[in-house]
């Protein structure tokens, strides 16, 4: 029988009123995150990471809330779970004013859009990348 559908209203908080929905992600529900499954070794450093899967949960809770630019928010840190910290501090500083052309930032779109899946980053980066030319805040292209 499927599990019944998240319901922000009632099952918040998640950690207590609804674990099951809850994983680390490489996949172990969060009730195997004890400090005697951490010293025998069955919890490793990357099951202490967020996983896509709470960070929408996360977006449900901030919609529900009313806080629909937090949704938002949650969404796309959950497309960025698969991007390398490097990579993500690098596409951040690429988007800082003057540090990149149109192209660039259009080539950092599609790169998150087909690489990773990121739908809502991608639109993101493209909009801000209407909104610096619009502004002046594009860097000057290469000759």
């Amino acid at each position: 029988m499927p599990e019944p559908a998240f319901d922000p209203a009632t099952d918040y908080p998640v950690s207590t009123k609804r674990p099951d929905l809850l994983r680390t992600p490489t996949g172990k529900p969060i009730s195997e995150l004890t400090m005697q499954n951490v010293v025998s070794g069955r919890v490793q450093p990357e099951d202490l990471r967020i996983a896509p899967g709470t960070l929408r949960i996360q977006a449900e809770v901030a919609d529900a809330s009313g806080r629909p630019q937090l949704g938002q928010n949650f969404r796309r840190a959950a497309e960025l779970i698969a991007v390398s910290d490097a990579r993500v501090l690098e596409m951040y500083n690429a988007l800082r004013p003057h540090a990149s052309t149109r192209e660039q930032l259009l080539a950092i779109a599609d790169e998150l859009e087909s690489g990773y899946g990121g739908q809502a980053t991608a639109a993101l980066v493209r909009e801000a990348a209407e909104v610096y030319e619009r502004r002046g805040l594009l860097a000057a292209p290469e000759a």
